[in-house]
């Protein structure tokens, strides 16, 4: 028998340059740049944090966790 995917859950990532005004107000466009990803619950109890490209800033960003 296969394992099954349950322990798995589905997260949202947020870029964290939405909180980064003051040095990208030119270059920035509005909006707030999402991903959805899952992961392990078992295996990461902790916040995931990954470096993504965002498309609002045009470079790669860490994109943390949210609820």
């Amino acid at each position: 028998m296969g394992k099954n995917k349950g322990s798995r859950i589905t997260i949202t990532l947020e870029c964290e340059c939405k909180n980064n005004t003051i040095n990208s107000i030119s270059k920035r466009k509005k909006g707030i740049a999402r991903y959805t990803t899952s992961k392990n619950k078992r295996n990461t109890p902790h916040r995931l944090e990954i470096k993504k490209f965002c498309s609002y800033c045009n470079c790669h960003e860490n994109f943390k966790e949210i609820k």
